[in-house]
C-alpha cells in the first residue's frame, strides 16, 4: 500500500506554527515511508480566503523546504468531483439529504443535552418520504448504522508504534 499524505490549510492569513507542525509531519511521514505529500487548499470560505493568504502559505512551506508532491489542489475547484461522489452515496443508500432546520437541530441538541444524553441527530429524515423541491436547501448525511456502534481505532507511528485512539461514531 502506498502512503499519500495530505497537509490542507485554509488560506485566510499566514502559515502559522501549529499549521507548519501539522504539515512537517504529514511531510515527513510519506517522505519517511516512500509515500506522497499532497497540498490541499481549503478556500471554501470565500469571504476570508484570499490570493495573498495562498501564496504566503506557499511561500512558508518553500521557506521550510516542504515540497509537495501534488498539487495544489483547490476545494473549489473540486465541487464536480465532491457532487459526483455525493450522487453516486445517495444512489447507494450510504448517505441521504436531511432538510431539517438550524431551529430544529439546536432544540434536538438542548433537549438531549438537558436529559443528559450525548447530543446526537435523531435521523428524521432518513427515512423520509418528504417530497422536497430541488433547489431546497438540506445537507447529505453519512447513513450510519442506526443499531451498534462503529468505532475508528487509528494506530499511530508518529506518537508511538503502540499508540492508538478510538472514536465512537
Amino acid at each position: 500500500m502506498k502512503i499519500k499524505t495530505r497537509f490542507a490549510p485554509s488560506p485566510t492569513g499566514y502559515l502559522h506554527v501549529g499549521g507548519a507542525r501539522t504539515a512537517l509531519y504529514s511531510w515527513l511521514f510519506a517522505r519517511n515511508h516512500g509515500g506522497e505529500f499532497v497540498l490541499r487548499i481549503e478556500d471554501t470560505d470565500l469571504e476570508r480566503s484570499t490570493p495573498e493568504a495562498i501564496e504566503a502559505i506557499m511561500d512558508g512551506m518553500n521557506w521550510l523546504s516542504l515540497e509537495w508532491d501534488e498539487g495544489p489542489y483547490y476545494q473549489t475547484k473540486r465541487f464536480d468531483r465532491y457532487n459526483a461522489v455525493i450522487d453516486q452515496m445517495l444512489e447507494e443508500g450510504t448517505a441521504y439529504k436531511c432538510y431539517c432546520s438550524k431551529e430544529r437541530l439546536e432544540a434536538l441538541r438542548e433537549e438531549q443535552m438537558a436529559k443528559g444524553e450525548k447530543p446526537r441527530y435523531d435521523g428524521r429524515c432518513r427515512h423520509s418520504h418528504e417530497h422536497h423541491a430541488d433547489d431546497e436547501p438540506c445537507v447529505v448525511r453519512f447513513a450510519n448504522p442506526q443499531e451498534g456502534s462503529v468505532v475508528l481505532t487509528i494506530r499511530s507511528v508518529v506518537r508511538s508504534s503502540s499508540a492508538t485512539r478510538s472514536w465512537m461514531i
